[in-house]
């Protein structure tokens, strides 16, 4: 169990991801819809962290990764990249937070079927720039630490456990869910910015205390 990489299950659904997560547990068809983006999700985790696992091993068969515990290792230098990547993508989102809006996508997803909500799971992650980062990370993380992708299924559970909460607060509270997450809907919808924000403050917090 690679407990290190835990917490970057947390930036893997902060964003569209969970908005997405939410916005499918107020469809008609909720339950359905949300079995299969969580299939998805499940998915498209297992084959990115595979995938950035092997893109690790290449880069690292050819300049090594060397220890975390070396600062000046090339794994570190990828993470410190890696973390000036997010400073700007974080910068992009506050100049922009006057004229943000939701992605268009987001709002089609209210008619969803099974067939898209399964297609936004696996999108949302191998598609997602954030993503994409989180899951290099992990992959070099297991290079440096000699793991194997199978050391990542604590973080593959949580970011589906993650996924799943809007489903699981529908399931659990009934009522009292369905006439919150409307609400945390539209909250989420116009405050993208300051998530997205949150969660590339979050990420290189992650990355700089464990590199």
């Amino acid at each position: 169990m690679d407990l290190p990489i835990l917490p970057l299950a947390v930036t893997m659904m902060a964003g569209p991801q969970l908005v997405s997560s939410v916005i499918l547990v107020t469809t008609p068809r909720a339950v359905r819809v949300s079995l299969a983006f969580l299939a998805g999700v499940a998915i498209a985790v297992a084959v990115g962290v595979t995938a950035m696992f092997f893109v690790a091993a290449a880069f690292g068969g050819a300049v090594g990764l060397g220890s975390e515990s070396d600062r000046g290792s090339a794994g570190n230098v990828v993470k410190y990249v890696l973390v000036g990547l997010l400073v700007l993508l974080a910068l992009r989102n506050w100049r922009g937070r006057a004229t943000a809006e939701p992605p268009k996508w987001l709002g089609a997803l209210m008619d969803a079927g099974p067939g898209r909500a399964f297609r936004t799971g696996l999108l949302v992650i191998l598609l997602m720039p954030s993503d994409l980062i989180v899951l290099l990370t992990v992959g070099v993380h297991l290079r440096q630490t000699h793991a194997t992708p199978l050391a990542a299924l604590p973080f593959w559970a949580l970011t589906v456990l993650i996924a799943a909460l809007p489903l699981l607060a529908l399931l659990l509270f009934h009522r009292r869910a369905a006439t919150a997450m409307p609400r945390v809907r539209e909250w989420m919808n116009t405050h993208s910015w300051l998530i997205n924000i949150a969660v590339c403050v979050l990420f290189v917090l992650i990355i700089l205390s464990g590199a």
